[in-house]
């Protein structure tokens, strides 16, 4: 069985008058100002992730499926919460409490327990924030939003789960639509509002996908893998030197790669291709899983080569000046 395409086509339609709209009122909205984490220069609205919930909200009202129920309020939850955030700020402790909640709350609605509960929940936490932290730069949180939820609509589709492939494919939809504002120069940024309850729904639904065998856990990890490697190795690298990891910083490889003179459109296209082959890594380990060693050390590889890369740039780079 397809997945709903009105509840796709209502996705995208919502969010693109959604964002049109709030652009009208440019004046009013909430700015991101230049600051230590920053590639921008020029303060630019971030309420982009309201556009993206908006369709997404919209389109659940072809959603069946008891079981997205939870997905979904902890998603809305979440995004209220950083709309709060984004408009008016609010105390990281508030944050990271709301993050707790949210994730152990929809992971024991789902039927997790004990160890599973709590490994999930921190899971759920990590992708929420990395997700986060991996937006900076114009296309690349959307674009990741596009592929891999598109990703993981397929694979439930091929799978047989069409209210899960249609949840996905209905953010996947938003996300395109937030692209036309974002990229590749951004008249607005996603924001708060759309990056944690992303991160928040791609770790959801990879858990929600992997206990109903759709799809084997690695999959969703290689999908969301291009933020969630560069997220974890970042992370440790700093907390390994010593320093405050809550911080803002442009050590982010991503960020790098800017630094060192990469247009933001030439990141994105990177990035893209990118995302495109560990999705399609991901596709090989679900038909192929016997060879889910191989691929994954496959993986491992390029993107050991990718960071060594820009290391040895960054390092000349350094030593020149």
């Amino acid at each position: 069985m397809a997945p709903d395409w009105i509840a796709v086509a209502v996705a995208f339609v919502v969010c693109w008058f959604v964002l049109g709209a709030l652009l009208r009122r440019r004046h009013a909205l909430p700015m991101d100002h230049p600051n230590a984490r920053s590639l921008h220069a020029t303060p630019t609205p971030r309420i982009g992730g309201l556009g993206i919930m908006a369709g997404v909200a919209a389109a659940s009202v072809w959603l069946a499926g008891a079981t997205l129920l939870p997905l979904m309020l902890g998603a809305l939850a979440l995004a209220g919460l950083s709309l709060l955030d984004d408009v008016r700020g609010l105390p990281v402790r508030v944050r990271f409490l709301a993050h707790f909640v949210a994730a152990a709350g929809c992971l024991f609605a789902l039927g997790l327990t004990g160890w599973a509960l709590l490994a999930g929940t921190l899971a759920v936490v990590w992708m929420t924030n990395l997700y986060n932290f991996m937006d900076g730069a114009n296309g690349l949180a959307g674009g990741m939003a596009v592929i891999g939820f598109g990703a993981l609509a397929l694979a439930a589709w091929l799978g047989g789960a069409p209210d899960l492939a249609t949840f996905c494919a209905t953010i996947a939809a938003a996300a395109l639509a937030f692209l036309r504002f974002n990229f590749p120069s951004a008249r607005l940024f996603m924001g708060d509002a759309g990056s944690i309850p992303l991160g928040f729904l791609a770790a959801t639904l990879g858990i929600v996908g992997a206990r109903q065998s759709v799809w084997p856990w690695a999959f969703p990890l290689l999908v969301f893998s291009p933020f969630i490697v560069d997220a974890s190795v970042t992370l440790a690298r700093r907390a390994l030197r010593g320093e405050k990891v809550w911080q803002a910083h442009r050590s982010h490889y991503y960020q790098r790669v800017v630094l060192l003179g990469a247009s933001h459109r030439q990141l994105a296209a990177a990035a893209f291709a990118l995302m495109l082959a560990m999705s399609g890594l991901a596709f090989m380990l679900r038909a192929w899983p016997q060879h889910a060693p191989g691929l994954l050390i496959l993986s491992a590889v390029l993107y050991a080569s990718i960071f060594l890369a820009v290391d040895r740039r960054w390092r000349q780079t350094r030593d020149e000046s």
